[in-house]
């Protein structure tokens, strides 16, 4: 019976709607990566202009964000990458450990699947594949991918599931 307990954490409810974040998350990432660059056939380095203020361009990326820590060698992908798979191991242990609410277990998927992904990029092609230029007035953000804005988006829902939280506990104290 004891046993039978342990296992009901690993798939609780939220830990499976963490999982299916982190699995669409990393599918629409990885297809999203493979139609531009095995359908579309973007070069890399080339711009094209999509609106007033998003343009498409393929960088790979051989850092992590905003290229710190770059690695030019295939060593140091595979280093970042293993600090990816293990970053993820840890993330899903807490989500699933901690009894995480459905808001926090959806954004520690996203930020697991997002992770994931850029580490197959990494293995795969020798860096991260970075598609979108958002830009405006002269100013132009970094190059990202859909598993960049998962990442972020994850982390916006665990900021957010923390401050709720510490507001209800506060409330509930009056």
């Amino acid at each position: 019976m004891v046993a039978a307990a342990k296992r009901g954490w690993l798939w609780s409810q939220h830990a499976r709607d963490g999982a299916l974040a982190a699995a669409l998350t990393f599918v629409a990432d990885q297809a999203h990566k493979w139609w531009m660059l095995k359908i579309v056939g973007v070069t890399e380095g080339v711009r094209t202009p999509m609106t007033s203020f998003l343009d498409i361009v393929y960088v790979r990326n051989t850092g992590i964000s905003y290229s710190l820590f770059d690695q030019k060698t295939m060593m140091g992908q595979y280093v970042l990458a293993a600090f990816a798979v293990l970053a993820s191991v840890a993330l899903w242990v807490w989500m699933v450990r901690s009894g995480a609410s459905r808001l926090m277990a959806v954004s520690l998927g996203l930020i697991i699947g997002g992770a994931l992904a850029n580490a197959v990029d990494r293995v795969v092609l020798g860096g991260v594949a970075d598609f979108f230029s958002l830009h405006a007035f002269g100013f132009y953000w970094y190059i990202f991918n859909i598993a960049d804005v998962a990442i972020v988006a994850g982390v916006i829902g665990l900021l957010y599931d923390a401050f709720s939280a510490s507001r209800k506990d506060a409330a509930n104290g009056l």
